[in-house]
C-alpha cells in the first residue's frame, strides 16, 4: 500500500501547523478579568499616588515647612471649602458652566479643524499657505486671544468660544495631518484601484489608516480648549457669565482665600482627567485593539 505521505501531503501539514500556531497567538482571552486583578493594577495604584501626595501635603502645614501658613491649606480646609460649596449648591453649578462651555468648544472645534485638516493634508497649495499658520497658531499660548477676543466680542459666551477654537483647531488639524502624512501609499493605490477616490476614498482609506494620529490630535486639541477655557475665565469675568472654575480660582484670589484658590485647581484637575479617562482613552484603546496592538484583558 503506497503510503500518504508524500512530500506536497507533508508540506500541507506543515502550514497547516504554522497557521494553528499563529491563530493560538493572536487568539485574544475574552473573560473577564477577576476583581482582585482589577484592583491591583487599576484602583490601588492611583488611589496610593493620592494618599501619598495628601500625606506630603499634610506634613509640609504640620511640620511649617511653609513660613506663611495662609500660603498654603491643610488638605481640610479645602474639604472644608468644597463642603461648604456643596451645602450651597454651587459646586455643581461651578464644574457644568465650564464643562459645558469646553466640551461644546471643543466640539465646534472637531467640525472646523477636521475638514480644515484633510484639506492641507491633501492639497498642496493649502499646506504651503496655511500649513505654517496653523503650527504657528498651535504655539501660540491661548491667554493671548483673550484680550482682542474680549475687544471683539464682549464678555460673552460668544468671546469664550472664539478663544476656544483658536486654541483647539489647530492642534485637531495639525494632528489629523500627521495621520494623513503617515498613512502607506499602498493603501491609497488599493483604494483608487478598488474605486476608492474622491470623498469615498478619504471616508473607507484615509480617515481609518490616520485614526491614530487623528486622536492624538483630538486628545491635544481638548488639552488646549480646556486650558484657553480656563485662561479666558480667569481673565474674563461678568455676572452674566456665570461662575466656572476659572473664574472660582480669579474669585479665590481676589479674596486671599487659599482654600477656594486650591480647591478650584483641584477642580480642575479632575476635570481633565475625568474627560480623558471617560473619552479619549477608552476610544485610543479601542482603536489600538482594532488594529492589533492591545490585547484584551
Amino acid at each position: 500500500m503506497a503510503s500518504t505521505d508524500t512530500p506536497a501531503v507533508k508540506d500541507g501539514h506543515d502550514l497547516a501547523g504554522v497557521e494553528a500556531g499563529l491563530d493560538a497567538l493572536d487568539t485574544v482571552h475574552t473573560g473577564r478579568t477577576p476583581l482582585r486583578t482589577t484592583l491591583t493594577q487599576k484602583v490601588v495604584p492611583p488611589l496610593t499616588a493620592v494618599v501619598l501626595v495628601l500625606a506630603v501635603w499634610q506634613a509640609l502645614v504640620s511640620f511649617g515647612v511653609v513660613d506663611d501658613p495662609s500660603k498654603l491649606p491643610s488638605p481640610s480646609d479645602v474639604w472644608g471649602e468644597l463642603r461648604t460649596a456643596w451645602l450651597q449648591g454651587t459646586l455643581l453649578d461651578y464644574i457644568w458652566t465650564s464643562v459645558s462651555r469646553g466640551l461644546l468648544g471643543f466640539l465646534l472645534a472637531l467640525a472646523i479643524g477636521t475638514p480644515l485638516g484633510l484639506l492641507v493634508a491633501r492639497v498642496r497649495f493649502v499646506r504651503a499657505a496655511i500649513g505654517p499658520i496653523l503650527s504657528g497658531l498651535q504655539s501660540l499660548p491661548s491667554v493671548a486671544w483673550v484680550p482682542p477676543a474680549v475687544i471683539w466680542l464682549g464678555l460673552n459666551n460668544s468671546m469664550m468660544y472664539a478663544v476656544i477654537l483658536l486654541g483647539a483647531v489647530p492642534s485637531i488639524a495639525n494632528g489629523l495631518v500627521s495621520g494623513v502624512d503617515q498613512v502607506p501609499p499602498l493603501y491609497l493605490r488599493a483604494g483608487r484601484t478598488l474605486g476608492a477616490t474622491g470623498l469615498k476614498g478619504t471616508w473607507h482609506i484615509v480617515m481609518p489608516a490616520a485614526l491614530p494620529g487623528y486622536l492624538a490630535g483630538l486628545k491635544q486639541g481638548w488639552a488646549f480648549a480646556w486650558r484657553s477655557l480656563m485662561a479666558a475665565e480667569i481673565i474674563a469675568s461678568s455676572p452674566d457669565l456665570g461662575v466656572g472654575l476659572g473664574q472660582l480660582l480669579e474669585n479665590g484670589r481676589n479674596t486671599s482665600s487659599m482654600s477656594m484658590v486650591f480647591l478650584a485647581i483641584l477642580l480642575i484637575l479632575i476635570v481633565g482627567i475625568a474627560i480623558d479617562l471617560l473619552i479619549f482613552s477608552p476610544l485610543e484603546r479601542r482603536v489600538l485593539r482594532s488594529r492589533g496592538l492591545l490585547v484584551k484583558s
